[in-house]
């Protein structure tokens, strides 16, 4: 069962005339605002399933906070339609919210109140019901590991407790579906792996999870389901370990200053090599076997006198898909 529904969603900011403005043909509704005009989501489409975690990954900048942003009703949609629980977040956004929770990238907490004053204050203001409001904030304080610091200023915590107090935030209403945006920036690794164990658990009881990063280790261990998400369009979608295979073995990425059609040609030929792409000065190789591939291209090189300028050889993770699909390396701008 599809919990969420995402069909071809655009987000498009600042288009100054008709001219600039997405057509209303192709996307369902004029484009507004003025300006020159930015894609910030160019016509999106996934489903997240009951009981998933699915990760939006991407650097900053791909478009997955806005897309969070439409998820949560923050910001209304150019075009395309957005379905939470069945319920359109632009036609009843009122039902959206009552079924989600949200934990942006900024900490959204208040630093001269204590964690417990905290989780009142945003409880009251997510209506959780007063005779439910002190347990709720006693379970979350336990699940988090933050009850011996219940009543410490905020001020005081180190990143990783700031960041665990955000995740209760957004479980006070005991949503069904509940977003992370960038949850881990910024905190030691002990407290990264204490959110980690919180996720999975929540998991575990059925919450279903979006989960935003550009750290592809993260979506390994976490995500049953990705999305590759880049300049406002997903560019790769499936299961981590499918996306991992299409890789083969590795990748290998070659410097050299010229390279003529014919020497690609017989590189593309070599058993071990599955496709040869030219990227200015680099070639990248997708291989079967990345050790006899990286013998056969050195061989093939030495044959013919062509010097290489740099050599690195990419094992099969997320992050080598990425940079396979995308030419660059995962950035952080």
């Amino acid at each position: 069962m599809n919990l969420v529904i995402v069909d071809n969603l655009h987000k498009h900011y600042g288009y100054r005339s008709a001219a600039l403005r997405p057509s209303p043909k192709r996307f369902g509704r004029s484009g507004r605002g003025s300006g020159h005009g930015v894609r910030a989501v160019d016509g999106i489409s996934f489903e997240i399933e009951q009981g998933e975690i699915f990760g939006l990954l991407g650097p900053n900048g791909a478009g997955k906070t806005t897309t969070i942003n439409v998820l949560c009703t923050y910001t209304e949609p150019t075009a395309g339609e957005v379905m939470v629980a069945g319920n359109s977040v632009t036609a009843r956004p009122q039902a959206v919210k009552r079924v989600i929770g949200v934990v942006p990238q900024d900490i959204a907490l208040y630093p001269d109140l204590s964690a417990v004053e905290n989780l009142r204050f945003f409880g009251r203001m997510v209506d959780v019901p007063r005779a439910r409001l002190d347990h709720r904030i006693n379970e979350l304080l336990t699940c988090m590991g933050l009850t011996e610091h219940a009543r410490r200023r905020v001020e005081h915590y180190s990143g990783g407790m700031k960041r665990r107090l955000n995740l209760a935030v957004g479980l006070l209403s005991e949503p069904r579906f509940l977003m992370l945006d960038e949850p881990t920036v910024g905190v030691d690794p002990q407290s990264r792996n204490a959110i980690f164990e919180n996720i999975q658990a929540l998991n575990r009881q059925g919450l279903t999870i979006l989960y935003t990063t550009h750290y592809m280790e993260e979506a390994e261990l976490l995500c049953h389901r990705v999305a590759i998400i880049d300049e406002g369009r997903i560019i790769a979608l499936d299961t981590p370990q499918n996306l991992i295979n299409t890789l083969g073995t590795g990748i290998i990425h070659i410097g050299i200053r010229d390279v003529s059609q014919r020497m690609l040609a017989r590189l593309q030929a070599l058993p071990q090599v599955r496709a040869v792409d030219r990227r200015d000065d680099t070639l990248a190789f997708e291989t079967a076997d990345a050790q006899r591939a990286l013998l056969d291209v050195i061989r093939l090189f030495n044959e013919t006198d062509k010097p290489m300028t740099s050599l690195e050889i990419l094992e099969p993770n997320l992050e080598s898909v990425f940079i396979q699909l995308t030419g660059k390396q995962l950035r952080d701008a």
